[in-house]
């Protein structure tokens, strides 16, 4: 499906597509083939309005550059880049460059819940199979080919993108990812299974049964941040889901997930998602229609 969308040519489509009665929780937004060529080409991850959504862009020739969090990236020919808006980051084209993609816009809960775990994992850039390249760029070319997509046809192609990505990373024929130490992983279980209560670094380092220097610096290693910025992490992963899975306050959802109170929560969510733990629920929820 890469060669037929190669052949098809390059094409954007942008869909305006009424809000339907019954909530679609993957939805495509737009989507395109495109070549660039030393023009300037440049998005800020925080520039991009307030609304949560997913970038899947894949890189057919050329090369692009990503600054995810500090964190450099060269974008190359087989490469797929997974972004979870909005964040810090910024993708874009080197002066002189040239740089020649395919690329899907979404949104929805189930879209985002799984984009967020494919990037928890694996980063936001990935090696897929060829196999899953076609499935994304077949989700592409049903997009950009139908000039009066339903959107129930959009949020099928969306699905699709999505689930392909998923097979390529969780499936048990993907490359199997190195895995943590033991102890290391003794560490994570335990932050994963008391979020909500308190949990500090000399803790962690006795699970793992290790001294507290020591353990900062196997940690680190292991997993490219620190004890107390995974914690973080974590918890706002699960702050997360229970604003996009639940009604609960932000009180209680402050309670269920360790931190002190409703506005240090507030004020750590907005560091990394550029809006209110209540602005990001609306939001979504009105981005789907739910």
């Amino acid at each position: 499906m890469l060669h037929d969308l190669i052949a098809y040519g390059h094409k954007l489509s942008v869909l305006r597509l009424p809000k339907s009665d019954v909530p679609l929780h993957a939805m495509a937004i737009s989507a395109g083939y495109e070549q660039r060529v030393n023009e300037v080409y440049s998005w800020d991850g925080l520039q991009r309005g307030t609304a949560p959504f997913l970038v899947l862009q894949h890189t057919v020739a050329g090369q692009g550059r990503l600054d995810f969090a500090g964190v450099q990236h060269r974008l190359t020919p087989g490469q797929t880049m997974l972004l979870s808006l909005p964040h810090a980051h910024r993708y874009w084209l080197e002066r002189g460059q040239s740089w020649e993609y395919f690329w899907i816009v979404l949104n929805g809960r189930e879209a985002l819940r799984i984009a967020r775990a494919v990037i928890d994992v694996a980063g936001p850039v990935l090696t897929l199979s060829q196999g899953v390249i076609d499935r994304l760029a077949a989700a592409c070319l049903a997009l950009i080919d139908q000039p009066a997509i339903l959107p129930g046809q959009a949020s099928g192609a969306a699905y699709s993108a999505i689930v392909a990505l998923h097979d390529g990373v969780f499936s048990t024929g993907a490359e199997p990812r190195p895995a943590l130490p033991a102890a290391i992983a003794r560490a994570t279980a335990y932050v994963d299974a008391n979020l909500a209560g308190p949990l500090n670094v000399a803790r962690m380092a006795g699970v793992a049964q290790m001294s507290r220097a020591h353990f900062v610096r196997q940690f680190s290693a292991a997993l490219a941040t620190s004890p107390s910025a995974f914690v973080l992490e974590r918890r706002l992963e699960r702050v997360e889901r229970l604003l996009l899975a639940t009604d609960m306050s932000i009180v209680a959802i402050a309670r269920a997930t360790g931190f002190a109170n409703a506005n240090y929560l507030a004020k750590a969510f907005r560091r990394k998602y550029a809006l209110a733990p209540l602005q990001y629920r609306n939001a979504l929820r009105s981005a789907v229609g739910a």
